[in-house]
């Protein structure tokens, strides 16, 4: 399998080049990377290489399509691109695996304009991915917080440090604890939605998430952190996992009154299920 990244460059934190660490390692080839500038796609390029990638650099995407021929294109722009790149590469026959969230712009037809795309990918049989790579921790969560038992009356927590403030604040890390009420309850409803800005920035997000007759009270908080490790931690009923790092060695562990557990990279497991999807 062919893989083609957009926006593998890490100049505002992004993740393209972990996304074609972990294709790479699991047997996927990663031929080409897009950029908006000549330095920053060679720039891009070199970063891939410590992984024993060698990636051809392009800032035309119908160059790079033409030239390489993938059968995967990894859109890990920001997220104000997403839409174009969704489209064209739709266009051009290719399956995607697109960061979160696939969509955020002003304009009110965002619902309208996702559920399109989705249209035109099925008539056209190709597959679109998004990477909201949290949901795959949650059996790491159960296994040192015991089984998420679901109540009638529920509550959910998460905190999160992005590395953008204000607003921005929003699209980079809500849709990480929305996949997982998503991932564990199943689809619902989000009613009485309430956002509340503090002095020192912090941002909290209430909500009630309604699911089959049950309901889960919400609050996530949103504080921005320039330099990593960033700050994260989340859980069900009074059951919250804080996550720590080994910068050195490049290990995740989760964190729960006296217990560590070491878990996998939930962003690999993520790209594992693309490439058997794809």
């Amino acid at each position: 399998m062919k893989i083609s990244i957009i926006g593998a460059g890490r100049t505002r934190n992004g993740i393209g080049e972990y996304i074609g660490k972990y294709f790479h390692q699991h047997g996927a080839e990663v031929t080409s990377v897009l950029g908006t500038t000549e330095k920053t796609s060679h720039q891009a390029s070199s970063a891939l290489r410590k992984y024993g990638i060698d990636a051809h650099s392009y800032t035309d995407l119908d160059q790079m399509v033409s030239a390489e021929k993938p059968d995967v294109v990894v859109i890990a722009s920001p997220s104000s691109t997403h839409y174009d790149y969704l489209l064209r590469c739709l266009d051009r026959g290719l399956h995607v695996f697109c960061e979160k969230p696939f969509i955020w712009d002003d304009r009110p037809d965002i619902q309208r304009r996702i559920e399109d795309i989705f249209e035109k990918a099925r008539d056209r049989r190709l597959t679109i991915a998004m990477n909201s790579q949290w949901t795959f921790s949650i059996g790491d969560y159960e296994g040192i917080c015991g089984k998420i038992r679901i109540e009638e009356k529920n509550h959910f927590f998460a905190r999160m440090s992005p590395s953008s403030p204000g607003r921005v604040m929003i699209p980079e890390s809500v849709p990480h604890p929305l996949s997982i009420l998503y991932c564990r309850l199943g689809a619902g409803e989000i009613q009485a939605l309430k956002f509340e800005m503090d002095g020192e920035g912090e941002m909290s997000i209430r909500f009630t998430y309604l699911f089959e007759t049950r309901a889960c009270d919400v609050l996530i908080k949103l504080v921005h952190q320039k330099t990593p490790p960033r700050d994260f931690s989340f859980g069900f009923n009074e059951k919250i996992v804080s996550r720590s790092l080994d910068l050195n060695h490049y290990e995740i562990y989760f964190n729960f009154g006296k217990s560590k557990l070491k878990i996998t990279d939930p962003l690999e497991l993520s790209v594992k299920r693309n490439l058997w999807e794809s």
